[in-house]
Formats: structure tokens, C-alpha cells, sequence
């Protein structure tokens, strides 16, 4: 996992999983037989969850039952599996050792033909971290609602934020770990924990901007259509009014001509007849001079409202906190291109990788996965160094 993806997939046999794993957790049983699943949850059980048992279809079914429960990423009774797991376990804390992750290389050795053929990490200090797990809930009322999970890694000392530990952190605590830490209640305390909130949350608020934008951009172009849609009906409306006004005013002075020469009983009626088409004609002159002010203006009241349906509602929320104790140090790497070795020391961070800028010895520009380490001899230089000789 890489550190943009400090993310939690959610997918159906993630979901399944976890709720298997959670309902033993419980002292609870199921029994499946395919796609259901008879869910049996002890009273008491600790939990918000209904006790006794449940029936639970598995998948996004296009029906299901009223006595069933549906169990998939989106469905409310996988949300209430996720906030009474949240609400049982708010904080914990994890120490990240040696036989938990494997020594993290750099994207610009990754990228390279240049071998590693050796490292040693020798720790020099403990540090502690904080990592938050929220919830992001982007929706607007008529058409988007998303949530996902994201962790955000914050170091207690400095408050920088650490998005490999994030990643790392998530690796670990995953369903399909091969060996996850143990947990157990943290030292720090509330305060403490509350301090690293707001830089955490700003954080995240920062790395998912991109992609609320372009939420708001798809929201934005459906409001424009929307809006589009209901001026030409208006446009149409007016079109409509324009031609029955003609048919009024042709009308009227039909009516008109009429009385001249009908008699006195005819005449009363005609008379009658063209007031009721004035009255007529006075309504559709009404509308028409207020459907066309509207229009000159952009129908503002329309478009507004509009617009704020299709406004984003974003929720960040916390949902749990883990304290997660990891060494930090430096790593010896030994590089090979073939024929020629060459040995570095980096600091490093268990859990973090290499913590230090690595520059080119020939043109001082930092090593990058998109540049990375072309040669050892005779000294660490990157590909373009390499490719301009």
C-alpha cells in the first residue's frame, strides 16, 4: 500500500469477513447456507446490535425480505456493525516491531535496476504517533452520497503527519493480515489525543480536496443542466403564451367587429364573451411580462434553489484512535548496479521507510520514483544524470 492509499477497501468479502469476525467476537454464532445467514447475537452481548436472531441476506439484493437483514458495503445494517464496533472500541494502542513489516524501500530504488543487496536498521529511539480513523460522508440532497474510511497519521512530537504509517497502520489492523499486533489501552490521554485532532482532521480535509472538487464539479454541471432543462421549458411556456395571446387579441376583434350589426340580444352576449376574453387576455399579458423578467434576469429564485440541492454536505467524522509506538533510526542500504557497490546511510522510521531526501551527487536533485537512482559508479546519481552522458 502506498502512502495515497492510507484507504480501507471496502468490499464484499471484506464486509462478510468482518461481520463473521465481529459477531464471534460477540459470543455470537452464524450459520450460513449461501447467500443467508442465520445470525444468532447473546443477550447480553455488550452491543447496540438486536440480540437473539437475525436473518441476513448477504449481497445487494434487488429484494429482500422484511424480517431480513441486507449485509453489503452500503447497507444500513453494515453501517450499525461499524459504529457499535467504533463505540466498543474507541481508542488502543499497537507497537509496530521488527516482525510485523518488512524494511520499506524507497519508490526511487523500486524503479530502478540498481539491486539492494543488504540492510541493517539500527533503532535509536521510540516515538509515538496517533492514528485517527474517520469517516467522510460527501452527499447533496437530490443525487450523490458517498462514505468511505480514511486513517491519518500524526506524530505526537512534532504533529507532522505521517501517511506511510497511516498506510502501514492499515496494512496491519487489515482482515488479511498474517500477523497483526497486539492491542492495548493507551498511555496518552485525552487531551493529549484531542490535541492531534484538528491537525489530523485539517490534513484529511487537505488530501480529499481533489476529490470533493471534482464531486462539486459533477454537482455543479447537473445543477447547470437543471437549470438549462427548466429555461427551455420556460422558454417553451413563453412560446406558448405568445401564440394563445394572438389568438385572444384576433378573437377580441372578431368580437368587436360582431357587435356592429347583431341585435340587441346577440350583442349582449358578444359583449360578455369579448369581457371574459379581455380578462383572459389580462391574465396571459401578466404571466408573460413575469415570465420574461424572470427570464431577463436568469430566473435567480429557480437557479438558486437549484443550486442548493445540489449542494455537497461533507462530514468528517472520527471514528476511532489508535496510539502506535514506532522506532525510528537509521538504515545502512547496500546498492549494486553489477559490477560496482556502494553503501548508504539514511534515516529511517519502522512502519515510515526512509525519512531523508536523497540528492544526486552530479546535479543535486532529489531521487523520485519519476527520477530514479540510475548508477553507483563511482556515486549515486539519478536516471537523467545517466541518460545525458
Amino acid at each position: 500500500m502506498t502512502e495515497a492509499e492510507a484507504a480501507i477497501p471496502v468490499t464484499q468479502a471484506a464486509v462478510e469477513d468482518f461481520t463473521k469476525r465481529y459477531v464471534a467476537s460477540l459470543g455470537g454464532t452464524i450459520e450460513t447456507d449461501g447467500d443467508h445467514w442465520e445470525v444468532t447475537i447473546p443477550d447480553p452481548a455488550g452491543t447496540a446490535l438486536p440480540t437473539g436472531q437475525l436473518t441476513v441476506r448477504c449481497g445487494d439484493a434487488d429484494e429482500v425480505a422484511p424480517e431480513e437483514e441486507s449485509l453489503h458495503p452500503d447497507s444500513e445494517f453494515f453501517q450499525r456493525i461499524l459504529r457499535d464496533a467504533a463505540e466498543l472500541c474507541l481508542a488502543g494502542k499497537i507497537t509496530i516491531e521488527a516482525e510485523h513489516v518488512d524494511v520499506e524501500l524507497p519508490s526511487w530504488l523500486k524503479a530502478s535496476d540498481v539491486e539492494v543487496t543488504a540492510t541493517d536498521f539500527t533503532p535509536y529511539y521510540d516515538r509515538t504517533a496517533v492514528v485517527i480513523l474517520f469517516e467522510v460522508s460527501v452527499e447533496t440532497v437530490s443525487e450523490y452520497q458517498q462514505e468511505f474510511l480514511r486513517a491519518v497519521a500524526i506524530d505526537r512530537r512534532s504533529e507532522d503527519s505521517l501517511p506511510a504509517l497511516a498506510a502501514t497502520f492499515l496494512e496491519l489492523t487489515s482482515l488479511a493480515a498474517e500477523a497483526t499486533p497486539t492491542t492495548t489501552q493507551p498511555s496518552l490521554d485525552e487531551a493529549q489525543v484531542r490535541s492531534l485532532l484538528d491537525p489530523a482532521r485539517d490534513e484529511l480535509t487537505e488530501r480529499i480536496q481533489p476529490m470533493i472538487d471534482e464531486i462539486r464539479e459533477e454537482a455543479s454541471r447537473a445543477a447547470d443542466s437543471e437549470v438549462e432543462e427548466y429555461r427551455q421549458l420556460q422558454q417553451q411556456r413563453i412560446k406558448e403564451l405568445e401564440e394563445h395571446r394572438s389568438k385572444l387579441s384576433s378573437k377580441i376583434d372578431e368580437l368587436s367587429e360582431a357587435t356592429t350589426n347583431a341585435d340587441q340580444e346577440t350583442r349582449v352576449e358578444v359583449l360578455k364573451e369579448r369581457k371574459d376574453a379581455k380578462a383572459e387576455l389580462a391574465d396571459v399579458d401578466t404571466e408573460l411580462a413575469d415570465l420574461r423578467d424572470k427570464r431577463d434576469r436568469g430566473f435567480p429564485a429557480k437557479q438558486q434553489e437549484i443550486h442548493n440541492r445540489h449542494a455537497l454536505d461533507v462530514q468528517i467524522t472520527p471514528l476511532t484512535i489508535t496510539q502506535v509506538e514506532y522506532e525510528r533510526g537509521e538504515i545502512d542500504i547496500e546498492l549494486s548496479d553489477g559490477a560496482t557497490s556502494q553503501r548508504i546511510t539514511v534515516g529511517y522510521g519502522r512502519g515510515i521507510g526512509i525519512t531523508e531526501m536523497i540528492p544526486c551527487s552530479k546535479c543535486g536533485a532529489p531521487l523520485s520514483s519519476s527520477n530514479s537512482i540510475g548508477t553507483v559508479k563511482p556515486s549515486i546519481q539519478c536516471q537523467d544524470c545517466c541518460s545525458s552522458r
